[in-house]
C-alpha cells in the first residue's frame, strides 16, 4: 500500500488538503471523468453531502469511492 499522498483544494472559497493513498486519487479520479466534471467540484460534491460529524472529508471521500465501485459490481451481478 502507498502512503497517503497530500493535495490542496478550493471548496466553497477555502483552501483544504487531503491525504489519500494513491489508488484513492487514481480511483477518485477516473469517478470525475466518468462523471464529466473536474476532479475539484467532486471533491465539493462529496465533502458538500457529508455529515461533518461523522467523519473527516478524506474518510468520506475513501467511503465514497468504495460506494462506487461497490454500486457498479452490483450493477454488473444484477445484469
Amino acid at each position: 500500500m502507498t502512503r497517503p499522498r497530500k493535495r490542496s483544494f478550493k471548496i466553497r472559497g477555502h483552501r483544504t488538503s487531503l491525504s489519500l493513498e494513491e489508488p484513492f486519487w487514481k480511483a477518485l479520479r477516473e469517478i470525475a471523468e466518468g462523471e464529466k466534471k473536474p476532479l475539484a467540484q467532486l471533491v465539493a460534491d462529496i465533502d458538500s453531502a457529508r455529515d461533518a460529524s461523522a467523519s473527516g472529508l478524506s474518510g468520506s471521500i475513501r467511503i465514497f469511492v468504495l460506494e462506487h465501485y461497490r454500486q457498479r459490481a452490483g450493477e454488473k451481478l444484477g445484469s
